[in-house]
């Protein structure tokens, strides 16, 4: 596929846009024009359409036009979005009846609601739609931005895992979760072990925990000042899901926060009915009428690939030491319902599961309690009674192909499950690949569970019990997918921040 690059040009009205904006204290409403403030993103891409979000400095009318042609040639206009202070400003739009297989180019202008004249600069973006047909396909994927206390230090060139990434020009990148760290203000400064300090770009949302929904709105829109990041949300369309750190950490609906003085809001269901309103305000996802801020859902492209989003966050109940004999809540009845009907219909060749934690490692929420569906060992138990029951179905239903793709744990790794060496047996082998972070802490590694008998065939991660490196250690991480249209295979690499491949095997597809 050729490569495709926004001009020079657009990409410094965008930065000028965005540049402007934060100089606008200085300007009254009379003197200025109002302002594209965060760049725009597209998402949730499809053969027919995506996602295209955008923000302004004011309440506007948010116009969209979208060609064939970088020279918006024949340009079509979609009908005015309002937007204002209900959703902070920002807006999503669907492009619909687009050609499959195709580079669209769109852009968004901001018109004044009370002056009509009144038109900021246009900001431009690029995606491809999904194809019908076989063709090559590439995209990256990892998890974590901004945690640990590691926001933008632009002098170390802010959140350069970003720009490693958009050099590969991908179709498209899955990010994993912990979009945000909402429960984790930044200090102006922060000492590091060779003498020098890391030095964070402050904004007030950054100063305390996210309580409020503007506070949780500007912890998204934090991410979003980056240069890095907003030259790759113009040209690669972004699928996203959730962790943890977009709420607080390790969370669950009932939990109460009794004993962290930093929340004055105790509620940890409170908490997150806020923040998935932000997170559905401040990302380009496609919105559900049954449930409008669920996130798992299937994203399509084409015969090679079908995306199954999961959310391990939203349904499950307490932390707890995760033995008990019984099934316990973790992914809910209607998702797991869901998955296992999509799993079944899908024609795709590769059929990827996008999940939030990985299966078979460690993940402990204080001494006794755990937070994923891993306990240690032995026989299912828990939460683990709902990945076996997806196994098991994907065995007996003959789901060929399946791969799974997550971060969360701030190192990068590639599993191999087999029924030979687990406590439950009734599975296919697959693949679990780990990758992340993209701009955070880096820890590692975690312990083991056998119930599913994971195998870890690479591992790339602190020495000597080292934790929380900072992102100017190099040891960020993301993973990139590349499937043959020709042979079909699948070739999954472990990547640095540095664009150094460390890990990467080809998969071979199953035939029917």
């Amino acid at each position: 596929m050729p490569s495709i690059r926004i001009s020079r040009r657009q990409a410094l009205i965008g930065s000028t846009a965005f540049a402007a904006s934060l100089a606008m204290p200085a300007l009254s409403r009379a003197q200025s024009r109002p302002l594209v403030t965060h760049g725009v993103q597209s998402g949730d891409v499809a053969h027919d359409g995506a996602v295209i979000w955008a923000r302004a400095d004011r309440e506007a009318r948010m116009l969209v036009e979208w060609s064939t042609r970088d020279s918006f040639a024949g340009a079509m206009q979609v009908q005015a979005l309002d937007v204002g202070t209900p959703t902070d400003f920002t807006g999503k739009l669907l492009l619909e009846g687009l050609p499959s297989d195709q580079d669209i180019f769109y852009r968004v202008t901001m018109q004044d609601a009370s002056d009509l004249n009144g038109l900021s600069e246009p900001v431009s973006g690029h995606f491809r739609t999904a194809p019908m047909g076989l063709r090559d396909i590439s995209f990256v994927w990892s998890g974590d931005t901004a945690g640990q206390g590691w926001g933008i230090d632009e002098a170390r060139g802010g959140m350069v895992t970003y720009r490693t990434m958009h050099g590969h020009r991908p179709d498209f990148m899955i990010h994993s979760g912990d979009t945000v760290y909402a429960d984790g203000p930044l200090a102006a400064e922060v000492d590091l072990k060779d003498g020098t300090k890391w030095k964070n770009v402050l904004v007030e949302a950054k100063a305390k925990v996210a309580e409020t929904l503007d506070e949780f709105r500007g912890q998204y829109l934090y991410n979003m000042m980056d240069a890095h990041v907003r030259a790759f949300n113009a040209e690669v369309p972004v699928l996203y899901q959730w962790d943890d750190h977009e709420v607080t950490n390790n969370w669950y609906p009932n939990e109460v926060l009794a004993s962290d003085d930093r929340y004055k809001v105790k509620s940890a269901a409170q908490l997150a009915a806020r923040s998935a309103r932000a997170f559905h305000e401040m990302y380009p996802i496609r919105s559900s009428l049954s449930e409008p801020y669920r996130v798992y859902r299937k994203v399509g492209y084409g015969p090679l690939l079908d995306i199954f989003f999961i959310d391990m966050r939203t349904y499950r109940g307490d932390n707890t030491a995760n033995d008990e004999a019984e099934p316990t809540a973790f992914l809910g009845a209607a998702q797991k319902a869901w998955l296992k009907r999509e799993l079944a219909a899908s024609r795709a060749v590769w059929k990827v599961i996008a999940a939030d934690m990985p299966i078979g490692m460690v993940v402990k929420d204080g001494d006794a309690a755990f937070e994923n569906g891993a306990n240690g060992d032995g026989p299912v138990r828990g939460r683990e009674f709902d990945v076996a029951e997806i196994l098991s179905f994907i065995k007996h239903a003959n789901v060929q192909n399946t791969v799974w793709l997550t971060a969360d744990v701030h190192y990068t790794a590639a599993h191999h499950y087999s029924p030979d060496r687990a406590r439950f047996q009734d599975f296919e082998p697959f693949w679990e690949f780990v990758s992340g972070p993209l701009h955070a802490g880096t820890f590692g590694p975690n312990g083991y569970d056998n119930t599913f008998g994971p195998e870890v065939r690479f591992a790339r991660h602190p020495e000597d019990g080292q934790s929380n490196l900072p992102p100017s250690d190099g040891l960020q991480f993301f993973g990139k997918v590349d499937i043959s249209a020709a042979t079909q295979a699948m070739t999954v690499r472990l990547m640095d921040a540095a664009d150094t491949e460390l890990w990467s095997v080809e998969l071979a597809p199953a035939v029917a």
